[in-house]
């Protein structure tokens, strides 16, 4: 029962790709959407770093040309004995209010880019999951059979989530520290050749960490999201079969699971924080290391007194005391972008391994439609009209009109869900105009797998499935699955009130169409007596109604839907003996002047069938009316009397 573990049918979670590509792809999907955005962004970006630039650039002005020049002034006025005479602040004042007018405008910067990141952000991941969304639409349902529910829910939210904060703060932090890395470099340039050397080897150091932990903290991130998926796969099926854990007596052993489980989750998610962690811790040291190194540097070239561009700075300038302070300050803003880097790795790393999980269900390949035949509505004179007629034609590609009629053939069909395993052997069957199909057999025997391929829920190996004369692959899947109504054994009921579930088979009928449908298959009177009748609301699938009830409803939409062509898959497996007389009247009212097969363990249900097929193990083995089959006594006669017939 683990979510996330599905053996041989395909394994449990999505495949990981670990690609840096996926990254890219996930920054190109926004560049593509929100192009003048970033370009703002970037504008304001390079503002606030350059004033924070200005703001270490101006110590040395501040130091060298106010605060040195007053103290010589205030000195010597001292030595002179005018104490009259003070300094003049005028010119200080003036550069600090220059320097304020700078700096405001850096903040605005930075106020604007956060703000529009957010934006950004949260439109990207809209976006995202609704790109994921309309393209999980688009999938085959052998992909819902490889992967866990759980799994794929992984990729909405823990997986999109992830991109949240890489896209509103680790983005733009990289934009802004890769700027302030290159104008910090040609400012310390100018100021110093051998500090700057000295800074070039701690940020150095401090890449390679990064990049070293970087590396093996993606392994475990990477981990870390498989496992989350096969947690959340787990939950969701211990939720849905609760009912089922409670009646074996399962509690103990479904939490013994989800311990193994949840403590490799665990353990994932500790080694990802662990070596994530320390990579701030690291280089922060390193970064205070280069400090105390430059300081030292810089003190013993200005006590020295030793001149030469090749020992000051590319301005030729001695090197000061105002020099060596603004210098200190530039390597905080030079190793200070190294540091927010690895800062932000853990976020990095983890978008990066959920951007593989979301771009790795997007690659998966969408189910294959290369059908040009559609379904139109025609009215008497067969003509096309836009509005429902309950009338049908399939449209030829050069525009020419044929009646769909029903005409269903199989012609020695074979399939198999995997290569290895083939479950259907030549299938050859033809339903005309009108007939009743019954298809019964024992467990497995492939009923339901020859109306899924009718359907083109899976593709076929080999032979033709016709439809009207045409290919099944021929026709769009859209039109054909509109001309089939289908009554599922596994009711699928959703979120909404009964009135909504019913004209989920056909969005445009009325209230009218959808209560006469219910009345039709006898769902009326157990629906009127409900709190709100038609509008009560149904929660968790419809937990609050029966399965037969919930199956009446079921049978209701494909009522509603009207459809040419009618698939009753057990469509009566959950009603009661005394109900299902009833409903028998109302479906053979659905049924009549419709193509209609039918799958049944009740052979009762039956009776009145054009033609049954018996299946086993593949294969027909037996095909007839009821009364023929029981003449030839053979697996219809036992199955219908009970009685084994000896070889």
């Amino acid at each position: 029962m683990r979510g996330g573990d599905r053996g041989p049918r395909g394994g449990a979670t999505l495949k990981d790709l670990r690609n840096i590509g996926t990254v890219r792809r996930l920054f190109a999907f926004i560049f593509a959407n929100y192009k003048i955005s970033l370009i703002v962004v970037l504008v304001c970006i390079v503002i606030s770093s350059l004033t924070s630039l200005a703001s270490s650039l101006f110590t040395r002005t501040l130091i060298d040309d106010y605060i040195l020049p007053m103290l010589s002034s205030q000195a010597a006025s001292d030595l002179l004995g005018d104490a009259g005479v003070g300094p003049d602040y005028r010119p200080l004042a003036v550069a600090l209010f220059k320097l304020a007018g700078i700096l405001l405008a850096g903040i605005a910067a930075g106020y604007a880019y956060n703000v529009i990141m957010i934006f950004v952000g949260q439109g990207t991941m809209r976006k995202l999951r609704e790109q994921v969304f309309r393209h999980m639409e688009t999938l085959p349902l052998r992909f819902f059979d490889n992967h866990s529910h759980g799994d794929v829910m992984s990729v909405y939210t823990n997986d999109i989530d992830t991109l949240r904060q890489v896209i509103g703060s680790s983005v733009p932090r990289l934009f802004q520290s890769l700027i302030t890395i290159a104008a910090t470099f040609v400012s310390m340039l100018v100021l110093s050749l051998p500090l700057t050397l000295v800074s070039i080897v701690v940020a150095f150091a401090m890449f390679k960490v990064t990049r070293t932990m970087g590396n093996l903290s993606r392994k475990y991130f990477t981990e870390r999201q498989k496992n989350l998926g096969i947690v959340n796969g787990f939950i969701e099926e211990m939720v849905s079969g609760q009912k089922v854990v409670k009646v074996y007596c399962h509690e103990q052993q479904a939490m013994e699971e989800f311990s193994v489980i949840n403590e490799r989750l665990r353990k994932s998610v500790y080694n990802a924080n662990r070596i994530g962690n320390i990579i701030m811790p690291v280089n922060h040291n390193l970064a205070e290391f280069g400090y105390v190194l430059l300081a030292i540097v810089g003190a013993l070239i200005a006590l020295g007194g030793w001149q030469g561009w090749w020992l000051c700075g590319l301005d030729g300038a001695a090197l000061t005391l105002g020099t060596i302070v603004s210098f200190l300050t530039l390597q905080r803003n030079f190793t200070r972008p190294v540091s927010q880097i690895s800062n932000e790795i853990n976020s990095i790393v983890m978008a990066s391994a959920g951007t593989d999980r979301v771009y790795a269900l997007l690659d998966e390949a969408s189910e294959p439609d290369a059908g040009k035949v559609s379904l139109v509505n025609v009215d008497a004179r067969m003509q096309e009209v836009p509005e429902r007629t309950g009338r049908w034609a399939w449209k030829r590609p050069d525009g020419s009109l044929r009646p769909l009629e029903g005409l269903v053939s199989l012609d020695t069909v074979d399939f198999s869900y995997v290569p290895e395993k083939q479950v259907l052997f030549d299938i050859s069957l033809t339903a005309y105009p009108g007939q009743k199909i019954a298809f019964v057999g024992g467990t497995g025997a492939g009923k339901t797998t020859i109306t899924n391929l009718i359907n083109r829920f899976y593709e076929i190996q080999d032979g033709t499935i016709t439809y009207d004369g045409f290919n099944v692959s021929d026709i769009e899947k859209d039109s054909l699955r509109r001309s089939l109504g289908i009554v599922l054994q596994e009711t699928q009921l959703f979120s909404g009130t009964v009135l909504e579930n019913i004209r989920y088979g056909r969005l445009d009928a009325t209230d009218e169409e959808c209560r006469a449908a219910a009345r039709l298959v006898y769902a009326d009177a157990f629906i009127r007596r409900l709190p709100n009748g038609y509008d009560t609301v149904l929660s968790a699938d419809g937990g609050n109604l029966s399965q037969g009830e919930r199956q009446l409803l079921a049978i209701a939409r494909a009522a509603v839907a009207n459809p040419p062509v009618l698939i009753l898959d057990e469509a009566t497996s959950s009603i009661d003996t005394r109900t299902e007389k009833l409903i028998q009247a109302g479906m053979d009212s659905l049924m009549k002047g419709r193509t209609t097969f039918v799958i049944a363990h009740r052979l009762s249900t039956v009776q009145n069938a054009d033609y049954i097929m018996v299946l086993e193990k593949g294969r027909i083995i037996e095909r007839g009316k009821h009364w023929e089959l029981l003449e030839q006594k053979g697996k219809y006669y036992e199955l219908y009397t009970g009685n084994q017939i000896s070889a």
